[in-house]
């Protein structure tokens, strides 16, 4: 990095500029001339643009990745734009990688500064907002050139608009659409540099292949996630207005955005408006003219580039035919693409919430409002929630039921709070006051009904269907009920429900958009429509624009949502009686395992219950967080839904969730069968509290090899013992029938014990262990343990510490086994006697 600096510092010196002429490594070795033009007229074949390509090609397979970018900041700065021109498809796809996933280009979704400090610094300083990468889409922005990118790597439902000859509803897609020739294949947008190259950055996320599940990385440190925040912190700023374009030369003047002209009509596109942009500039003199109104489209095609490329891969025809469980997924996004979308989304509340407090308002709007203020108030809205929306409810009713579902949880709760990033701060009287939710959030409450009511009846469906003894499954319910839980929040869901079910005046139809000509051509600004005053028709568009004219709306506080939320109450119940249990058995076990079975002298018990529950990895630690998540939960549910302790004990006993006297945990609500245990509809739905304990049940020198055995040597052993079973089965059998001590000694030794000790839950089991006698046999599996040996081993070298040798301290073991032994087949004698 400090080579990379100091290479551009002395390059960008006045005095070495005017003096000499820099010459990349891959040109001939030639004079050096004082002045750009002289080295042109002198070498004409410098200025054929595929001879500087095929330069930089072969420059990045030889040379190293600091030299390279280090050439590349040199070229930038002095070649013309002509000449950049032919290079810049091959460098965006050789930063980005290829569009098919095939290239990984610079793999910034793995590159991280902690792993690698140097390329990490290189990489994030040549594609920083204000580096020499943006530098050269502003030279090429200024001479208004542009760059086909193919309509085939779009997300779906646009992809399928443009073959459809349909004009999707962004205007990002207008008057770009450029129709092969004869005999050309496929359609292409026609883009210019900046938006060429935020095509490609935007969707390098989603066409690369997904990271290894061995490579464990996180996101938040990936310079494609930095790269991503800083983006978005200087072309939506939350302070001040856009910084303006980098300009190709010093005092040079700032580029302009290139022209928008049509090509082949949609049947779909109508009459053109001039954008909000040039009616506001139109409105003002050249003296007054805010300098951001010449910039202020970067803005809308950042942000109209993420929203499409991130959030646009289901449309409201395509969500409907979702619904079907036989439907094949389009697109499912990865737990990486998630959190960069909640990332957009933070950014987009704390821009939006930037609005001075006199413009917060429409009823203040004006001319003398700037492009960017008016950007503010329409980003989210405009962009961004139809598409969130349909995301939204995707990840819900597709992602996998696991703890991955947290980063889509997270970012659905970062929409629902945009109280969390407004620049403003309550007063910390209280804690009370502190967590109430200001009335000035109802308006968007009202206009964003669907995204509290709607997804969180998905939320409850996916939490019925989880397991909550699972402390991260029970932190998802704990961190939703937080969230709804919050002051004066529950009231403003409940005042635009009533806003909705009002008895419907005149609502306009959605028309298809193939009959509606678009009212915007360079920016969707021009599409604002004037401000809506009637909070009930706001809240009507806004449902009927998301779930269509038809939907069946399910009230949020309605008898069916609070049939769930009891259900929910139940499961979160029984979930916390489960994980108690858990915990008390896990104590238990511990408390009675004996003193010489952590030596390797005794069984031990691998058929632990619960084997699907993560409580058991984790300790005691998360059975006290799991009881803190679903207890807090359970109190903020009863809180917004006003369920009282009657409601919950009489569900309680009604639901059989009670607990044993003896405080252990019940079977599943099952019937004997002819053919075992059968499970009832009430035991299926469950969900996992209560289970079966699995044991093995067979042979148990045929058990699978454990993690804390040698697998050799397990197989050795098993063989040995075999031969020798076979050799003396019958005088072990004599042995064992005999009456006296010998034969209870043996009997201890040489034989399983009875099937009556174990817990046989299925009659087909008890019948099949009871057709498998088993005779007295030896058993040497204990030996292949790790612990056995390890136990031994310190033994050995505990008596060499006393100089004792290895045979003496052997004799030693025996003879201690032995007495060991005596002792326990007399305790167990005496018990059979006790019983009989």
């Amino acid at each position: 990095m400090t080579t990379f600096r100091r290479g551009v510092a002395e390059w960008r010196s006045p005095s070495l500029r005017r003096a000499t002429l820099w010459v990349p490594q891959w040109f001939p070795k030639v004079a050096v001339f004082n002045v750009p033009q002289e080295a042109a007229m002198a070498f004409p074949h410098l200025q054929q643009p595929s001879f500087l390509l095929a330069s930089l090609k072969a420059d990045s397979v030889n040379k190293p990745f600091a030299q390279r970018c280090q050439d590349l900041v040199k070229v930038i700065e002095d070649f013309p734009a002509k000449e950049l021109h032919a290079i810049f498809p091959w460098l965006v796809e050789s930063i980005f990688g290829s569009l098919d996933g095939v290239l990984v280009g610079w793999n910034l979704r793995c590159l991280q500064g902690r792993v690698s400090p140097v390329e990490y610094s290189i990489a994030m300083e040549f594609l920083d907002p204000g580096g020499p990468m943006m530098k050269l889409v502003y030279k090429l922005q200024a001479e208004d050139y542009k760059f086909d990118f193919p309509v085939s790597y779009l997300p779906g439902p646009v992809k399928a608009s443009i073959q459809e000859r349909v004009l999707p509803d962004s205007p990002l897609y207008h008057n770009k659409v450029q129709f092969p020739p004869t005999g050309g294949l496929g359609l292409n947008l026609a883009l210019n540099p900046f938006e060429y190259y935020m095509f490609f950055f935007a969707l390098s996320l989603i066409t690369q292949k997904p990271l290894p599940g061995t490579l464990h990385i996180r996101t938040s440190d990936c310079a494609y996630f930095i790269l991503v925040d800083r983006y978005l912190s200087w072309f939506l700023p939350t302070e001040g207005s856009v910084l303006p374009a980098l300009s190709s030369s010093p005092g040079g003047p700032n580029p302009s955005p290139a022209p928008r002209t049509p090509t082949m009509p949609f049947a779909s596109y109508g009459l053109h408006h001039t954008s909000l942009l040039k009616r506001h500039i139109s409105h003002q003199t050249s003296v007054n003219a805010d300098p951001a109104s010449h910039e202020i489209w970067r803005s809308e095609t950042l942000l109209q580039v993420f929203v499409e490329m991130w959030l646009h891969h289901y449309s409201l025809e395509m969500y409907q035919k979702m619904q079907s469980p036989h439907a094949k997924e389009s697109f499912t996004p990865t737990e990486e693409h998630v959190l960069v979308v909640r990332l957009l989304l933070k950014h987009l509340h704390a821009f939006s919430n930037s609005l001075k407090p006199e413009q917060v308002s429409p009823s203040t709007h004006s001319h003398a409002t700037s492009p960017l203020e008016e950007f503010k108030r329409a980003a989210v809205p405009r962009f961004v929630q139809q598409k969130l929306y349909l995301f939204l409810q995707h990840c819900f009713g597709h992602w996998p039921l696991d703890a991955s579902f947290r980063a889509v949880l997270e970012m659905w709760l970062s929409y629902l709070q945009p109280w969390r990033y407004a620049p403003e701060k309550q007063a910390q009287s209280s804690d009370c006051q502190a967590r109430c939710v200001s009335e000035r959030w109802a308006p968007f409450v009202q206009e964003n009904l669907l995204m509290y009511t709607k997804l969180f009846v998905g939320f409850l469906s996916r939490a019925l269907r989880t397991d909550l003894v699972s402390p991260k499954n029970a932190l998802m319910v704990f961190r939703v009920a937080k969230v709804f839980a919050q002051p004066n929040l529950a009231e403003m869901i409940q005042k635009g429900e009533q806003l909705f079910l009002e008895p419907e005046l005149v609502i306009p139809h959605r028309q298809h958009r193939l009959f509606t000509a678009p009212t915007f051509t360079g920016s969707f600004l021009s599409s604002w429509p004037p401000a809506v005053t009637d909070a009930s028709f706001k809240v009507k568009s806004h449902v009927y624009s998301l779930e269509g004219q038809d939907c069946k709306y399910t009230p949020m506080f309605g008898p069916e949502v609070r049939t769930l939320v009891l259900r929910l109450a139940q499961l979160i119940t029984q979930a916390k009686q489960t994980a108690k249990s858990i915990s008390d058995q896990c104590g238990e076990s511990t408390a009675g395992r004996p003193f010489l079975s952590w030596l390797g002298f005794c069984s031990t018990d691998t058929n632990g219950s619960y084997a699907a529950n993560d409580l058991d990895e984790m300790g005691q630690d998360s059975v006290r967080k799991t009881d803190e998540y679903l207890e807090k939960a359970l109190e903020y549910l009863c809180q917004m839904f006003r369920l009282s302790e009657a409601q919950l004990t009489q569900l309680t006993l009604a639901l059989g969730t009670t607990q044993d006297e003896n405080g252990k945990k019940q079977l599943p609500d099952c019937v004997v069968g002819e053919d075992g245990l059968i499970l009832t509809p009430l035991g299926r739905i469950i969900n996992g509290l209560r289970r079966f304990d699995i044991e093995y049940q067979g042979d148990s020198e045929l058990q699978p090899i454990r993690s804390y055995e040698i697998a050799s040597l397990v197989r050795v052993l098993f063989r040995l013992s075999s031969a020798i079973n076979r050799r003396f089965a019958g005088p072990m059998a004599a042995l064992c029938s005999r009456a006296d001590f010998l034969g209870s000694f043996c009997r201890y030794h040489l034989t399983e014990p009875g099937l009556a000790d174990r817990h046989l839950l299925s009659p087909v089991a008890r019948g099949c262990a009871a057709r498998r006698p088993r005779g007295p046999r030896l058993s040497l599996r204990f030996l292949g343990s790790y612990r056995t040996l390890l136990s031994l081993l310190l033994a050995f070298f505990v008596a060499s510490l006393f100089c004792i040798g290895p045979l003496p301290c052997a004799l030693l073991l025996v003879l201690g086994y032995l007495l060991y032994a005596v002792a326990m087949t007399l305790l167990t004698e005496r018990s059979k006697l006790h019983h009989l």
